[in-house]
């Protein structure tokens, strides 16, 4: 990360010097230098705005997930999928909360919401750090959980499909499929990238004694649960096959409903874990002002890895240096089904969701273009199927300290990669 902040920060200041000696300057028209100062102010001062933005979100989520704490709601969905994840994370305890926290930040991107994914995202590296063997460093469940979050399958890409409602698209769910396959291909990317370099980037102690971490109380055994554990503290096989195929069952919904579903989807979360803690016997409201008293000083503490982050893009695009880029490679990129407006997607997607959604904005708004054309329906699949990783490594990693990231940077480079490489392939195939 060290190396790549420097490299954004150098290319933009020499792209905007070159422009600043050798273009003559419009009656009018800021400088070079002059456009360059004004994005570092300004994205130094959005980066706390957006940060102030995210206390609500971060408040209203860390409460409800500390009743759904309290109710054993994550335990028992531990329980449930906790076949497949002891083999993804092997240095996580079945029932630490970091398991749960994990979860409920996979479901949420799942079903599209980013908003609601972060706070849970951010609870789950708070508790995989209480694990980590050495501290400041990224461990391999912490990489692996960034990789499966920034390329996660969703079922449900509701801001696209809201958009390109608004642009006036016949089939503003007709991305759904596309997302879900793209999706599915960018996170089997993800996970096997982040096993196989994980063997590059030691991690530089001895493997944590899981043996001696204590079973934490914040996800006791519920000891009313409809369906028996085992003694290996997860549900018997075929229950797990069961759950798996009826959360499979809800795509041809999503294609079907999606645009009917969306706006249920929030309302509906909070219900139910409030709901399930109520008949849990938990106090919900004192549970929930007790869970939710983290979310500002969680805000604060990671404004610092947004400003770095935000400054570096912000100085990229205004510099000019991300449209020197641009040019050559659409040229090389259009043969193969991705026209220079996608690529201009596919490279800003991992640096800045906003100035990525307002890029896809345009291009679906453009007459030429429109949303059900070819590239209407790449870059909004692009949107939808890939993340703003160097975003989530900045603020997830910075909410726990970690400065040595490891391989989490290629990781998620590469899952964004296949990520536009499959949303080209099957938009290519339904729509080209």
């Amino acid at each position: 990360m060290n190396i790549l902040f420097f490299i954004l920060i150098a290319l933009s200041f020499g792209v905007a010097a070159y422009h600043q000696i050798v273009d003559p300057l419009a009656a009018g028209m800021p400088s070079a230098m002059d456009a360059l100062s004004k994005a570092m102010l300004d994205s130094a001062a959005g980066a706390v705005t957006l940060t102030l933005g995210l206390v609500g979100s971060m408040t209203l989520f860390l409460g409800l997930m500390k009743v759904a704490e309290a109710g054993g709601l994550l335990a028992v969905i531990a329980r449930l999928l906790r076949p497949a994840l002891v083999r993804l994370f092997p240095d996580v305890p079945a029932n630490h909360p970091a398991m749960g926290a994990m979860i409920m930040n996979i479901s949420a991107n799942v079903l599209g919401l980013g908003n609601a994914a972060t706070p849970f995202g951010i609870r789950a590296m708070q508790e995989l750090d209480r694990l980590n063997p050495l501290k400041g460093t990224a461990s391999n469940a912490m990489v692996l959980f960034l990789a499966i979050n920034t390329s996660s399958v969703t079922l449900l890409p509701t801001g696209v499909v809201a958009l390109r409602a608004a642009a006036g698209s016949q089939d503003p769910a007709g991305i759904v499929a596309t997302t879900l396959v793209a999706t599915t291909l960018s996170t089997l990317t993800a996970v096997i990238t982040a096993k196989l370099l994980a063997r590059f980037f030691p991690l530089g102690s001895t493997p944590i004694d899981l043996s001696a971490v204590p079973a934490p109380e914040e996800a006791p055994a519920d000891p009313s649960a409809p369906l028996p554990a085992t003694e290996t503290g997860a549900y018997p096989g075929w229950v797990s096959a069961v759950a798996l195929l009826a959360f499979f069952s809800i795509i041809p919904l999503t294609i079907l409903w999606g645009k009917a579903i969306a706006p249920w989807i929030i309302p509906g979360l909070a219900m139910l874990l409030l709901g399930y803690g109520a008949v849990r016997r938990v106090r919900v409201y004192e549970v929930f002002v007790d869970g939710a008293r983290d979310g500002f000083q969680l805000a604060i503490r990671i404004i610092p890895y947004l400003v770095a982050i935000l400054v570096a893009v912000a100085m990229f695009r205004a510099s000019g240096a991300m449209e020197v880029i641009l040019t050559p490679l659409g040229a090389l990129t259009a043969p193969f089904g991705l026209p220079a407006e996608a690529l201009s997607m596919a490279l800003l997607r991992p640096l800045s969701g906003s100035g990525a959604f307002a890029v896809l904005a345009s291009i679906i708004n453009d007459p030429a273009i429109g949303p059900d054309s070819y590239v209407g329906y790449l870059v909004s699949t692009i949107q939808g199927s890939t993340e703003t990783t160097f975003y989530v490594l900045a603020v997830y990693f910075g909410a726990v300290g970690i400065r040595r990231m490891r391989h989490a940077v290629w990781t998620g480079i590469i899952a964004d990669i296949a990520g536009v490489a499959g949303a080209v392939m099957i938009c290519s195939l339904l729509y080209g």
